[in-house]
């Protein structure tokens, strides 16, 4: 436990007083700390200028990863006939109808994302206190309530993100691993960046982009220079 805390203290003792860094700079500054014996997740921290209480401030998306999360993704599709058999073809590790409802309901989630025919949604909406706290409700605003499930099934496998503002107006989700080279991963935090800010509801009132955010799973984050961090 110690020897955990004596690097815990020397990562943050590397990051302690530096801000508003380049999104380069963080993320040299991210793989050199980070420590842990396994591949830490990047994970990125957006505090937007929403109150997510208010519909016409929500803010939600999805951004393809262009260098993938690095996570292996398990995709779980409610379909039935066809449509089903083009979901296993596609890479689905899960497919079912009233069965795969019956499983959830049981509290057996094996999955990282849930996608759905539309003839399917009488049956998955039975499961939203169950699936929406968790942001794994399919939903069409972000092409996981679709006819096209083999398109979305490769989409969900291939490094494509979902994103959705929390209660206190915050974005969170990872960019990576650590072990990507460096100049993937400023690519992918600049492509998740990009997608949130062009998400801006037509609520949102002042400032938009407050604060960027990034650290590993077991590290201090550091902040970035919002210029930086939204550069095309």
């Amino acid at each position: 436990m110690a020897k955990f805390g004596k690097r815990t203290r020397a990562a943050r003792e590397a990051v302690a007083g530096k801000e508003n860094l380049s999104v380069e700079e963080a993320v040299a500054l991210i793989k050199a700390n980070a420590s842990a014996k396994f591949d830490e997740t990047v994970e990125i921290a957006m505090n937007l200028g929403v109150d997510p209480r208010h519909a016409d401030q929500m803010v939600r998306g999805v951004v393809g990863l262009p260098n993938g999360t690095g996570k292996d993704v398990r995709v779980a599709v409610f379909a039935r006939g066809a449509k089903a058999d083009e979901a296993t073809a596609a890479g689905a590790d899960i497919v079912g109808a009233e069965d795969l409802m019956e499983t959830i309901l049981s509290g057996k989630i094996e999955f990282d994302r849930c996608i759905a025919t539309p003839d399917m949604m009488p049956v998955v909406g039975r499961l939203g206190k169950v699936l929406g706290p968790r942001n794994l409700m399919p939903n069409p605003k972000v092409g996981t309530v679709t006819m096209d499930v083999a398109t979305a099934v490769q989409a969900a496998k291939g490094g494509e993100v979902q994103f959705k503002v929390e209660k206190a107006g915050v974005v969170h989700a990872g960019v990576g691993k650590v072990s990507f080279d460096e100049a993937k991963l400023v690519e992918n935090i600049r492509a998740f960046v990009n997608a949130v800010a062009k998400a801006k509801p037509a609520g949102a009132k002042g400032a938009y982009l407050r604060k960027v955010s990034l650290s590993s799973t077991m590290g201090p984050g550091v902040s970035l220079d919002l210029a930086s961090a939204n550069a095309e």
